[in-house]
């Protein structure tokens, strides 16, 4: 069977923020990694950290998981 992402972390918003998706259905905006493993948990999918990063089930648009933006600006 072929694993299709079934999460997905959407580009970084204005405020830094990423809109997550599960199954097309929003969960949350994530802030950070911590905040996605939370989102999926309360979805029913358990995901540690390190499974989040790598698992093919999550995609991650506009950036990996350790790009959460906007740039800090001095």
């Amino acid at each position: 069977m072929s694993e299709h992402p079934v999460v997905l972390v959407h580009p970084p918003r204005g405020d830094g923020g990423r809109r997550v998706t599960v199954h097309g259905e929003a969960v949350g905006a994530a802030t950070n990694l911590a905040d996605v493993v939370e989102f999926l948990r309360r979805a029913g999918l358990e995901f540690d950290e390190n499974e989040v990063v790598a698992s093919p089930l999550v995609e991650w648009r506009g950036g990996g998981p350790s790009y959460w933006g906007p740039e800090s600006r001095l």
